[in-house]
């Protein structure tokens, strides 16, 4: 890699990593590329990005950034995760690392506070923020629908109170 492939590199991560809200960096012993393939389109699926990074290059990237802290993370083979969802990476990293040991989570940036393995894996057992929206949703859409009822409930009271009335004075009428 040239001198100008290193910059245009790092600029690139570094205009990529401005805009997410977590970095988790990760450690691949041995993946091979299938498996990287397959954690790139799972990471993507859940609105995250994969990176396989030369770490003094990435060192470079983040500097600048609110994830510059992270440097002192960035020692043997490495690759960086990145999201704006502050969970959907976590989540994405965690779940592959449990099923294949040749990845492991370093730590994180969240904004600009560092976490650990532990802490990484703390943050994906929240809910992802399209989670939390549905949930939200879920509870903005059940009051209205419960508002809907009761002002719907006195309308066909009435309407069933008028109608046996009209049914009543149609009888009368008849007997008479």
């Amino acid at each position: 890699m040239d001198r100008t492939q290193k910059e245009k590199a790092i600029a690139a991560l570094s205009k990529r990593v401005q805009d997410v809200s977590l970095v988790v960096v990760t450690r691949h012993n041995g993946l091979t590329v299938a498996e990287v393939t397959d954690l790139r389109r799972k990471m993507r699926a859940a609105g995250a990005n994969f990176s396989v990074t030369k770490n003094r290059l990435a060192r470079i990237a983040l500097k600048g950034t609110q994830f510059e802290n992270l440097d002192g993370l960035f020692k043997g083979p490495t690759a960086i995760a990145y999201s704006r969802d502050p969970v959907a990476a976590a989540k994405v990293a965690t779940d592959y690392a449990k099923a294949n040991e040749k990845l492991s989570i370093l730590g994180a940036g969240l904004g600009t506070v560092v976490l650990n393995a532990e802490g990484v894996l703390a943050l994906a057992k929240l809910p992802s923020l399209n989670e939390l929206r549905a949930g939200l949703l879920g509870m903005i859409n059940t009051p209205a629908t419960r508002i809907a009822g009761v002002l719907q409930a006195p309308g066909g009271q009435l309407a069933r109170v008028l109608s046996a009335y009209a049914k009543k004075d149609e009888s009368q009428g008849e007997a008479a």
